[in-house]
């Protein structure tokens, strides 16, 4: 493997293995299938298809960052239980709480 394209591949593995600590299978299983994946493509020595692979894994990151923004998006929308109200009924709240004091 060509010198400046080791570094890519070392910061591919390492921001993916840094993603996988929230993957929804778990951490583990995706450790072992990322580990699984650069063995198999270990022995490659052309640098165009090393270019080719680091590309793949960088839109796999762009897939793994795009899944947590959603979980995440989703677990916000669950927690909110209340409809947000129009603005006529909060208008209606504070004219209430005026006659009252």
């Amino acid at each position: 493997m060509a010198s400046p394209l080791k570094g890519e591949v070392m910061r591919l593995y390492k921001t993916l293995l840094y993603l996988g600590r929230e993957y929804p299978q778990g951490a583990a299983y995706f450790r072992e299938r990322l580990k699984a994946a650069f063995v198999k493509n270990r022995d490659e020595t052309d640098p165009d298809k090393i270019r080719q692979l680091v590309a793949r894994g960088d839109f796999v990151i762009k897939e793994l960052e795009a899944l947590y923004f959603l979980r995440k998006y989703r677990a916000m929308k669950k927690r909110q239980r209340e409809p947000i109200r129009s603005r006529s009924s909060f208008g209606h709240e504070r004219t209430h709480l005026l006659k009252t004091h």
